[in-house]
């Protein structure tokens, strides 16, 4: 795996992590659980891309390191959460799940390149990498997965960007800027849907 994509992987397993922190926090579970279900939310979606894939060891067991770190995070921040949640908003939440949708959607299409994947298996690998965390998490937490309600697009802006990182790609730009833009047209379509109600036609 290159730098770049390594740095998103991981950038991508804090955001995501710290979702699935917050939400087991507010249906009070116990360290247990808020541990659980951050792990599920930052390696859901890798880890079914990887199954799929048929590619071992799982990423998230080659790279030992991050269940490790979401460990330790979650015992030093749990204790403090009260007053987190007068810094973190529900604001804060979105732009942070906005960003680890683009990060993981555009790390997984990525990966999939690289094993010389169709560009649409590649697209749907990173879209599952994307949602698939966030997907169960809500099922743990006896919630309808926010991507089967007919709200904003979430999926969609997956879909699109990471058709814009494979599409820059296949034009010979740098992988620095082809991952950076996929990952900021996810990122703008997230958050203009939420802004502007954006909604697939019913």
């Amino acid at each position: 795996m290159s730098t770049v994509l390594h740095v998103v992987e991981v950038i991508g397993v804090f955001v995501f992590a710290s979702s699935g922190l917050v939400e087991a926090r507010r249906k009070k579970m116990d360290l247990v659980g808020v541990f659980t279900v951050a792990f599920i939310t930052a390696f859901g979606g890798g880890t079914v891309r990887d199954i799929l894939l048929d590619r071992r060891p799982l990423f998230w067991i080659e790279n030992y390191e991050y269940p490790t770190l979401v460990f330790i995070f979650c015992i030093l921040v749990s204790p403090f959460f009260r007053q987190l949640r007068l810094v973190v908003t529900e604001r804060v939440i979105l732009y942070a799940d906005a960003l680890g949708l683009g990060l993981f959607s555009v790390g997984g299409a990525s990966l999939a390149y690289g094993m010389k994947m169709p560009l649409f298996v590649c697209v749907m690998m990173g879209v599952i990498t994307g949602i698939f965390g966030g997907v169960l998490r809500d099922i743990i937490c006896n919630e309808i997965p926010m991507v089967f309600r007919r709200g904003q697009l979430y999926a969609t802006c997956a879909f699109l960007g990471c058709w814009a990182y494979l599409g820059l790609t296949l034009l010979g730009t740098t992988e620095l800027f082809a991952v950076i833009s996929g990952i900021a047209v996810t990122l703008f379509l997230r958050l203009m849907a939420v802004r502007f109600d954006w909604k697939l036609p019913g």
